[in-house]
């Protein structure tokens, strides 16, 4: 069964903390870079920060230094902890193995980030 489920979002000021957590299916994880994308209103879903399956990570340059991608692979999960926010932050947030967007065809709810000024 394919199952993706994000937590952790919710509203914080500028500069706030969140740590949102991603529990996948094994046919997902297992053997596959493993990835944080998001989506704000009225653009295109991107791809943040990704994470190999030996712990190799790679961030866009808006969230290096703020955002930190980690995996547990005996428990199926990645978390994203994410510091120093800032209202560009702002997305719904959603993790998936890392492939080209049109090459992915199951996505979970994600979990919503907002960031106030």
């Amino acid at each position: 069964q394919v199952q993706l489920v994000e937590s952790g979002g919710g509203l914080v000021q500028a500069g706030g903390s969140l740590r949102l957590s991603c529990a996948a299916s094994g046919s997902i994880f297992s053997l596959n870079t493993m990835g944080w994308y998001r989506q704000a209103p009225g653009k295109q879903r991107e791809l943040v920060a990704t994470i190999t399956e030996r712990g190799i990570t790679y961030y866009i340059d808006s969230v290096k230094g703020r955002f930190a991608i980690s995996r547990v692979n005996a428990k199926n999960t990645i978390s994203l902890q994410m510091n120093s926010l800032r209202p560009e932050d702002t997305a719904v947030y959603y993790c998936n193995k890392v492939r080209p967007l049109g090459l992915i065809s199951y996505w979970g709810q994600g979990t919503q980030v907002t960031v106030s000024s």
